[in-house]
């Protein structure tokens, strides 16, 4: 019986490798396929030792089970039934092979790159586990094995699983999903380069296994990132398509690994190279010899020096090495020194620059204050007369007081009232002579104001100014008015003006015309009778002041109206009258001031004047200032800032005279030219219970602090705090004050 078996199992594997080589025979015709008929280059498919090792078990495997009944006929008529107890064992192993068959075939498995949705397709044995099939994608996607994760029907599979237990069928294909369990370090990216992402990963092969027979087989085709080496071709003349031989299409082979490191015998031995060298120069020795005489003149009688140890020439070295490192680190210190010299240079001259600069604008504010005295053009100027008239009679008023009694000192109060009186006569006539001559600055702004064109920025940046027809009509009247008001001009030009002035104030009848033309004929008179100029100008006069009532009147000059002090509609009179509790007459608002609550002033802003130089004589030049850099400068900071735009003059003097009495908080000083307001905490909107009064000096410094309550000390923090609760319990009363303090600590903190 043994020997009839050996006979089967020999006849059996001769067939087998028949069938084999004529399988193999036909996957390499269905492979290796000619170039396109277009000319274009087919790419080249590539099968991996593995895979093709699946392909040809399976090809045997099916070969062997058509030939089955032809062996078993073959069989029958050589070999006799075998016992019952081998049939048995040969059910067992048959059993056994076919699952060790069906292990090792493979399935196509498409791999979805969670997020990033890119497929990879893998041909995998399905006998084989999930980890290594981990570990073939790990390397594929170049990162590490323990954060990769694979899912099948949105369910994650274990690593000790099998294809195969998952319900894989050979020669199948599955979709799964792979995500990374750390997607920030480790993402999931594809490293195929671009140009081969149209190409299929995996294709079906058809073979013939026999007479009528055929099977699909799954290739997988590989792209590896080196170019192929050219190997030669053709090209086609006409078209210039390139035909490359078969060996550019396909890989070589790879030898299975033994597991045994293999080394060649080139890399085992060493190749000598013998060279011969020709010096460039042929070079020759003469001695002295019987006929031969060599001079020795310039010979040279060469001696051996002293001998010089490693230790000796390495120490040398080293001190050579330290003096270099001393001059190197000399002159680095140097130039380190020189550095450190021009920037303490650059810092004092800017130092003394900053300095130099606020001399400067201390010395312009009292000198343009001082020409303010001397010269007063504004009515803040004589505020600021008034004011150093009652600080002078304030003086003088405590001297008297303090030195004298009884009638005499009766006596010097009122010689001080005398001499006050006359002061406040003398700035009271200059304020008469000002007004007198500012008068015609006066009639020209309110001209130039009612003549002048609408402008606004267009789209590119450039100023657009747009003339209506009563624009033109006021600009007309305003250069009539200019030409009537020369009193200089010959003859004339004078009846000239005259008679353009008549013809326009003619185009519409009233009382006021009638008179224009009146005084017009009159002077046109007298110019002819040789009366002299001197004694026109009165009547001249009378001409310019009616002519400019003309001019302000709308229904002449309709471009006026919006200039006028009393609008010609009565409704806007209406809500717009107040009675002023001072001189008793109803007025509009914009005769009264605002104060920070909201309201008007009970009294005019004429009445209000009048008492403060009859009364306190306050000068506000100061407190307008500072009011007017802290608006510039938070307008910088935040343009939403609403406290600064809020508070008017006397708030700020509330809070620097009764709360920071007029002094800094630091050094103490009270020049109120050299004031300012900052804040408290930077991080903070600028408000009255989060200021602080400073120097111009000391507000840089306090603005560079990150932390005022780490800086500066327990003492001073309280009483800055206590003059903030003051200041919160004052403006709280103001109910629009009030609306944006609730608003404000309720809101977060910082810009």
């Amino acid at each position: 019986m043994s020997v009839q078996r050996e006979v089967i199992e020999q006849i059996v594997e001769e067939e087998e490798d028949e069938n084999g080589e004529e399988n193999l025979q036909t996957v390499g015709n269905a492979v290796g396929e000619p170039l396109g008929g277009d000319g274009e280059e087919v790419p080249a498919v590539e099968v991996e030792d593995g895979e093709e090792a699946g392909t040809q078990a399976d090809s045997l495997d099916d070969m062997a089970r058509l030939q089955e009944p032809q062996e078993k006929e073959n069989v029958e008529a050589a070999v006799v039934d075998p016992v019952e107890e081998n049939q048995n064992d040969s059910a067992e192993k048959a059993e056994q092979l076919k699952t060790e068959n069906a292990g090792n075939s493979t399935a196509t498995v498409k791999v979805v790159l969670v997020p990033e949705g890119h497929v990879m397709t893998v041909a995998f044995a399905i006998g084989l586990s999930i980890q290594e099939l981990k570990r073939h994608l790990a390397s594929e996607l170049r990162v590490p094995v323990e954060v990769l994760q694979l899912s099948l029907d949105d369910k994650v599979v274990e690593e000790h699983q099998s294809l195969m237990q998952l319900g894989i069928r050979p020669h199948s294909s599955t979709r799964m999903e792979m995500s990374s369990t750390n997607p920030d370090s480790h993402p999931l990216r594809p490293l195929r380069p671009p140009q081969h992402n149209s190409m299929p990963d995996v294709i079906t092969v058809r073979v013939q296994t026999d007479e009528g027979v055929f099977k699909e087989v799954v290739v997988e085709i590989e792209r590896p990132s080196q170019q192929k080496t050219f190997l030669g071709g053709y090209r086609h003349r006409l078209t210039g398509a390139e035909y490359h031989h078969a060996a550019v299409q396909t890989l070589p082979k790879k030898r299975p690994d033994r597991g045994v490191a293999v080394f060649s015998r080139d890399s085992q031995t060493v190749e000598l190279k013998s060279q011969v060298q020709q010096c460039p120069v042929n070079v020759s020795t003469q001695m002295t010899g019987i006929g031969c005489y060599v001079s020795c003149v310039n010979d040279k009688l060469v001696s051996p020096g002293k001998y010089i140890t490693a230790d000796e020439y390495h120490n040398r070295r080293v001190k050579a090495v330290i003096c270099l490192q001393s001059f190197a680190r000399r002159w680095l210190a140097q130039q380190a020194v020189d550095q450190l010299r021009r920037e303490r240079t650059r810092r004092l001259a800017w130092l003394e620059l900053q300095e130099k600069r606020r001399q400067e604008e201390k010395e312009e504010q009292l000198r343009d204050r001082r020409q303010r005295w001397m010269n007063p053009q504004k009515k803040e100027d004589f505020n600021l007369l008034y004011n150093a008239l009652e600080k002078w009679r304030s003086e003088e008023e405590q001297q008297i007081n303090s030195s004298l009694r009884g009638a005499e000192r009766k006596n010097a109060l009122c010689s001080l009232l005398e001499e006050e009186v006359k002061l406040i006569a003398a700035i009271g006539r200059h304020r008469v002579t000002m007004e007198t001559n500012n008068y015609d600055k006066v009639i020209q702004n309110f001209l130039n104001k009612s003549a002048a064109p609408y402008q606004w920025r267009g789209a590119d940046g450039r100023l657009i100014e747009m003339d209506t027809q009563f624009i033109i009509r006021a600009r007309e009247l305003r250069d009539l008015y200019n030409n009537i008001s020369l009193f200089t001009v010959n003859k004339e030009q004078r009846i000239h003006f005259l008679m353009t002035l008549k013809h326009t104030v003619m185009e519409c009848e009233c009382q006021l015309t009638r008179d224009i033309v009146d005084l017009i004929d009159r002077e046109v008179d007298l110019m002819t009778r040789g009366l002299k100029a001197r004694s026109l100008e009165g009547l001249r006069q009378r001409i310019c002041t009616l002519f400019l009532q003309y001019i302000k009147t709308p229904a002449f000059n309709p471009n006026v109206a919006k200039l006028l002090k009393v609008p010609q509609n009565p409704n806007q009179l209406k809500n717009d009258m107040f009675l002023c509790r001072g001189c008793h007459r109803y007025l509009r608002s914009a005769s009264f001031t605002a104060s920070a609550s909201g309201c008007l002033s009970r009294m005019c802003k004429h009445c209000t004047r009048l008492n403060n130089i009859a009364r306190p004589r306050d000068d506000f030049t100061l407190y307008k200032n500072i009011l007017r850099r802290l608006r510039d400068e938070e307008q910088s900071l935040n343009n939403k800032a609403t406290f600064p735009f809020l508070l008017q003059v006397e708030d700020i003097q509330y809070l620097i005279e009764v709360l920071w009495e007029s002094c800094s908080a630091l050094n103490g000083s009270s020049d109120l030219f050299n004031l300012v307001f900052v804040r408290w905490e930077r991080q903070r909107d600028w408000s009255p219970w989060n200021c602080i009064l400073l120097s111009k000096e000391e507000t840089k410094a306090h603005l560079e602090l990150e932390d005022v309550h780490q800086t500066y000390e327990k003492t001073f923090i309280r009483g800055v705090k206590h003059k903030h609760a003051m200041a919160r319990q004052h403006f709280s009363q103001i109910p629009v004050m009030a609306k944006c303090l609730n608003s404000h600590l309720s809101a977060p903190q910082g810009n």
